[in-house]
């Protein structure tokens, strides 16, 4: 089996669901591929460069496929469907939004969908500026939320999870939390509507600076 940075990056990917990021070195990495550690560091120089490499897997899955918007297709649709291919890839993985979030990506694909994204809203009336600022916007929610609601799984704590606690709690004190008090579920059941909830607000935001400006 030949290694390279790919196969370490996937490899990598793969053992998150056993040990989590904060488990993955690369002793780790080198003895689920069956070699000493000192062979991997020669194509990963160590474990931020491999973060940068399984984020590049990451996003080479989320932007298979991806293609400018259908004739009919609105902008706000084609940014969602987008930043939806973003998160699932990061569910994918445990760990994988806090792998994906502040990595250096260099991967082929990267100035295409760039430009991808860039055109799409340049068409739609925005700005290249405008457009350059505002993507990354929806862009750091997805990561971000996705990164909220991995941790809400629980893995980091050894026994019971604090996130799998009731609502209201029991020693809440109605009298000074009200409002809190009403609510069932501190976190929304359905990630996925309240994942869409908010990029719409962001993308409503866009629409409307988008609207001003003509």
């Amino acid at each position: 089996m030949k290694i390279d940075a790919k196969l370490i990056a996937r490899t990598s990917l793969d053992l998150l669901k056993d040990v989590g990021l904060e488990g993955l070195t690369m002793r780790a990495v080198a003895k689920e591929l069956d070699v000493k550690a000192p062979a991997l560091y020669w194509h990963v120089k160590g474990k931020q460069e491999l973060l940068d490499e399984m984020a590049e897997v990451m996003f080479a899955e989320a932007v298979d496929g991806l293609e400018s918007p259908r004739r009919d297709e609105p902008w706000e649709d084609w940014l969602l469907a987008t930043t939806r291919r973003l998160r699932r890839v990061m569910l994918h993985y445990r760990d994988g939004a806090r792998v994906f979030a502040g990595t250096a990506i260099k991967h082929p694909d990267l100035f295409r969908t760039t430009e991808l994204t860039l055109r799409t809203l340049v068409d739609a009336g925005f700005t290249v500026q405008s457009a350059a600022r505002g993507f990354p916007i929806l862009l750091h929610y997805t990561v971000g939320f996705t990164i909220e609601e991995q941790a809400r799984q629980g893995h980091a704590y050894a026994d019971h999870s604090p996130y799998e606690q009731g609502m209201p709690p029991p020693d809440l004190d109605v009298s000074r939390y009200p409002l809190s008090a009403e609510l069932t579920h501190l976190w929304d059941d359905d990630q996925d509507e309240a994942f869409d909830d908010g990029a719409r607000v962001i993308i409503a935001g866009l629409k409307t600076r988008l609207e001003r400006s003509l």
